[in-house]
């Protein structure tokens, strides 16, 4: 129930923003060091390898170089098709100093997961009532990670690589 004044319905002070069906998503591309993140690239339909490609040429040197990698930057990336794409490969093969293979399947690996989880818990605590609203606060989020959130899960590493070894194909902790 509602109290005010009669025909107040539409004054602003009486109306609340709201985004239908739980405020939909918003598919981003980003990189990350032990030292920083890198850029965020925000994704609109349906990421195909060419897309990808696009992103890669767009955003890897240049977050290298703000990450202040450059030139002894690793790709890290899941094997996923497009990822693994001939024209995508083909590219790293000429533009990455060196690509990390990973096995199919292995979240447990990727500390990227983390960093989305960890950007995820943050923008849950706004209001977000638009899909520019949430662009923003998510570039502001991004750029807001504390530097021991990816120096931890860089150095995580060798401890997730013998865990999985350890549990033999099934889930770790991480």
């Amino acid at each position: 129930m509602v109290w005010r004044k009669p025909n107040s319905e539409m004054e602003m002070k009486n109306r609340t923003p709201s985004v239908k069906h739980g405020g939909g998503s918003q598919m981003i591309w980003g990189n990350m060091s032990a030292v920083s993140v890198g850029n965020l690239h925000f994704i609109d339909g349906i990421m195909g390898k060419y897309m990808y490609l696009d992103i890669l040429k767009q955003n890897l040197k240049q977050s290298a170089e703000k990450m202040g990698i450059l030139p002894h930057y690793k790709l890290y990336q899941v094997n996923d098709p497009k990822h693994n794409a001939h024209i995508c490969r083909l590219w790293a093969l000429y533009h990455c100093p060196q690509l990390i293979r990973t096995p199919a399947q292995s979240p447990d690996l990727n500390p990227i997961e983390n960093i989305w989880d960890h950007l995820n818990n943050r923008i849950r605590k706004f209001k977000i009532s638009s899909k520019n609203e949430l662009r923003e606060k998510l570039m502001s989020e991004w750029d807001k990670i504390e530097g021991n959130v990816y120096a931890n899960l860089v150095k995580s590493m060798p401890k997730r690589l013998n865990e999985v070894i350890k549990c033999k194909e099934e889930l770790t902790h991480y």
